[in-house]
């Protein structure tokens, strides 16, 4: 398992999107409108930007932004086997947002932990 991407709520992806390709000379890898939001991969060479913005200021980005405003929505870890590593984080007592795989941006499977089992953080599991 390896990073893979820091997964940023966002009102301002496009600012964003230009502030990052300047600063950090990370460059658009792909965009996608999924699940009620606008989704924006920066590639940093090393892993992802993934820029997370409401289309019509509703759904659960919306709801994280208005509890929490804009920043770190959530770390993501990519795997081989996402089944396998749900099962370890089952083992290790860690509750699980989705037990089982779905269908995420980019078309990858993906699965979160609930964030009051990983120090409040909340942690996606990817494989591509």
């Amino acid at each position: 398992m390896h990073f893979d991407h820091a997964g940023i709520a966002t009102t301002e992806s496009d600012s964003l999107v230009f502030l990052f390709e300047d600063l950090l000379g990370a460059t658009v890898a792909h965009e996608e409108i999924f699940d009620g939001m606008r989704v924006t991969f920066l590639d940093l060479g090393n892993g992802y930007l993934e820029l997370l913005e409401p289309e019509f200021g509703e759904g659960t980005i919306a709801k994280y932004l208005d509890r929490n405003g804009p920043g770190i929505h959530h770390l993501a870890f990519a795997t081989d086997d996402i089944e396998a590593a749900l099962e370890t984080a089952r083992e290790r007592g860690v509750d699980l947002i989705d037990e089982e795989p779905r269908t995420g941006a980019w078309g990858h499977d993906v699965a979160f932990l609930h964030p009051k089992s990983t120090g409040g953080v909340l942690i996606e599991f990817v494989e591509h």
